[in-house]
């Protein structure tokens, strides 16, 4: 049963009841881009810590009642969601606050977040009947989508940029995806990827202009939540490159907090990478977004156009958190850190967070008396060809012990010595 009342737009405020399934404001056009509102008292009379309690669905959907799909379409998805919130056991330490977690969503089947929209844009379009899915992408998106969409039987088609890393073409070839690779940028490849779904009529999966598909973005928030027994972090930090996620991860604290199932909203602190950076620059600013580069090799953030500016913005401003840029030698020596110190392979738009996380420590925006949630929204094995780039390639030694001891000893390698 869906307890969706109907759509809000992000820009006229305009109300829109639930008598179809919308995309954006009728007034505002594609800048209009809605926002789902649900029944929360009815919500509560099936919804709670008790039924949580009960529920046996370790997946998103034991969030049913706040997400926009019918039950009966869930049954044979792959299973997104519930990945592990582990608690720092090395790195709380040397950066000094109280406590230190990380949201590991690089274990989704996809190995993203973006498994969370995915699968909800394919219940979607087997609700409405529609056999093709489609987006633009600058690679998560798109492998997540066909990966999902193949569990479904369902068809894609996805356009990414020329850029696009090859491990995330490889996930979307073997998907059996059909892949326009657009000869510029993610703002060329979104622009076709518009005007084809407008043409074919395909079930648009582009997250910021579908909003059901912020809504499965939501449920990490949700599960970081019941993960810390309704009692989230000071902090949630997370990367930001549309502004689709950081927005999703404000809905779904701000739907415990309306159904009274946590006491406050965290603070959100979003992350931007310094060469592509309009959400930072427009907060630090105070004012609107404009358009910029998209000079960052964390090529999943790597978006000079955000679609969802609105909900992003007031994700950090609702929750009266901030905006931090790291730079591209940051971001790769969060990746180097963050696999070495806590076991957690993080491609570059995923460690960008704890890059984040760092230089908000410093700028003492996050205290020493903060808790803190580190999102990671992707596995280094989408791009080791940036992961590399942090890296030293191993010495060839021959068969030979008196070698390796040779090469130990001058190295330094004291250190693995059991003795």
């Amino acid at each position: 049963m869906s307890y969706i009342l109907g759509y809000r737009c992000t820009l006229c405020n305009e109300f829109y009841k639930k008598d179809k399934e919308m995309l954006t404001c009728p007034k505002c056009s594609d800048e209009g881009i809605l926002d789902i509102e649900y029944d929360y008292q009815e919500i509560a009379k099936v919804f709670n810590k008790n039924t949580l309690l009960e529920n046996k669905d370790l997946s998103i959907w034991r969030y049913l009642p706040l997400l926009p799909v019918e039950e009966k379409y869930t049954k044979n998805t792959l299973r997104v969601g519930f990945t592990p919130l582990l608690k720092s056991n090395s790195l709380v330490n040397k950066y000094e606050v109280k406590n230190l977690y990380f949201k590991d969503d690089g274990v989704n089947p996809t190995q993203s977040l973006k498994d969370r929209a995915s699968v909800i844009a394919c219940v979607k379009a087997l609700e409405l009947g529609n056999g093709v899915v489609a987006c633009s992408s600058t690679g998560n998106a798109a492998s997540s989508l066909a990966g999902n969409a193949a569990r479904l039987g369902l068809k894609t088609v996805i356009f990414v940029p020329k850029r696009a890393p090859v491990g995330k073409l490889t996930q979307l070839l073997a998907f059996g995806a059909d892949v326009i690779k657009v000869d510029g940028d993610y703002k060329k490849a979104y622009s076709l990827s518009k005007k084809a779904i407008d043409h074919f009529g395909w079930y648009n999966r582009n997250a910021a202009i579908n909003p059901n598909l912020i809504e499965g973005k939501k449920t990490v928030a949700l599960e970081i939540a019941e993960q810390l027994n309704f009692k989230p972090s000071d902090w949630v930090v997370v990367s930001v490159g549309d502004g689709c996620t950081i927005g999703g991860v404000y809905k779904g604290f701000y739907d415990l907090y309306k159904l009274k199932m946590i006491e406050k909203i965290p603070k959100i602190l979003g992350v931007q990478a310094l060469g592509c950076s309009p959400f930072y620059a427009a907060f630090k600013e105070n004012r609107d977004l404009e358009e910029t580069e998209e000079a960052t090799y964390a090529d999943s953030i790597a978006v000079g156009i955000p679609r969802n500016p609105v909900k992003g913005m007031n994700a950090v401003k609702f929750s009266n958190g901030d905006f931090v840029a790291v730079t591209d030698d940051e971001i790769k020596e969060a990746m180097k850190e963050l696999a070495s110190s806590e076991g957690i392979f993080a491609e570059p738009a995923a460690a960008a967070s704890f890059a984040g996380f760092k230089k908000a420590v410093k700028e003492k925006i996050i205290k020493p008396e903060d808790e803190v949630t580190i999102i990671i929204t992707g596995n280094g094995l989408k791009d080791t060809a940036s992961a590399l780039k942090t890296l030293k390639e191993p010495s060839l030694l021959n068969d030979s012990l008196e070698e390796l001891v040779e090469y130990m000893n001058a190295k330094g390698k004291e250190d693995l010595k059991n003795e």
